[in-house]
């Protein structure tokens, strides 16, 4: 049985930018850091999609995986975004993000040159031959065009570095499935806010949520009490899909920007949320109370 890396929620954080996007800033990341540890999140999820990875450079990321370790001190552990299309680039990440002392590692699947499930094992397998952290990995076909089979996690559960997955398939069978084949062998989160509930139910560890950025305490308790977990999920669901309303981080970083009043841009490609979605998601953070309800 491998060692649980977290169980609840994990933040999966965004990146906040001087005005225009030009730089990092680091000093509002760090306090976004302790706002979640201290609002009962158990990992923070650095440099992710939610992160803008894309977009990051080299000494950006390597710089937010320092200041994320250095804000929790040890009493979170801190999963740094590794995954690459190219295996080699994979490791090569990783390896540095080790360097700045990260916990773990989430891993996407390998994106645009795609492979089969043959080739996700084989590229797994040689990541996490040649790192000392342990690696989540991360299925999210919408974006990848890659889908991990149940099967195929059974086989990648059989490697000591590979402890768990972030499955955002939205495919609640395929997660059962996945569960029953590889048992104690391999943790599984929720990789959807809006399928918590049901990967709790099925015996999954957690969420790695876009919405902790703002209803953190909420994605806690709605991750870990089965006694709750379904009416929060129900009373808090329109929140969790307007955060989906256009493409992840848009929402979410506008979300923040309401309830905090600092600005909150964004790097090209990404654009501006529209006007309507902007005043549909500003009606549900005031009925939710969260105005002024962050740092």
């Amino acid at each position: 049985m491998k060692q649980t890396i977290f169980t609840g929620s994990a933040a999966a954080l965004i990146t906040p930018f001087t005005v225009n996007g030009e730089a990092v800033d680091y000093a509002l990341f760090e306090n976004l850091c302790e706002y979640q540890i201290n609002n009962g999140t158990q990992a923070l999820v650095v440099a992710g999609t939610t992160g803008e990875s894309p977009v990051l450079s080299k000494e950006e990321k390597k710089m937010l995986f320092r200041r994320a370790v250095n804000a929790a001190g040890g009493r979170v552990p801190v999963i740094a975004g590794t995954g690459s299309n190219s295996t080699e680039e994979a490791v090569r990440k990783s390896n540095e993000a080790e360097k700045e002392g990260v916990n773990a590692l989430l891993v996407v699947t390998p994106y645009y040159n795609k492979c089969t499930q043959e080739g996700l094992i084989k590229h797994y397998f040689y990541i996490a031959d040649r790192v000392s952290v342990p690696i989540i990995v991360y299925n999210v076909p919408s974006r990848t065009g890659v889908n991990i089979l149940p099967e195929t996690y059974r086989a990648l559960a059989e490697h000591k570095n590979i402890a768990a997955i972030k499955e955002a398939n939205g495919d609640i069978s395929s997660v059962a499935k996945t569960i029953a084949l590889c048992g104690d062998r391999l943790d599984v989160y929720s990789g959807n806010d809006d399928q918590t509930t049901a990967f709790l139910a099925l015996g999954g560890k957690g969420v790695i949520s876009v919405a902790a950025n703002i209803i953190p305490d909420v994605m806690q308790v709605m991750a870990t009490d089965r006694t709750r977990s379904a009416v929060l999920q129900l009373e808090y669901l329109p929140l969790l899909n307007a955060l989906f309303c256009e493409v992840n981080p848009i929402p979410v970083k506008a979300a923040v920007e309401m309830i905090t009043g600092k600005t909150q841009p964004l790097r090209l490609p990404l654009t501006t949320i529209s006007d309507s979605h902007h005043n549909s998601l500003l009606q549900l953070v005031k009925s939710y109370s969260l105005v002024n309800n962050m740092i």
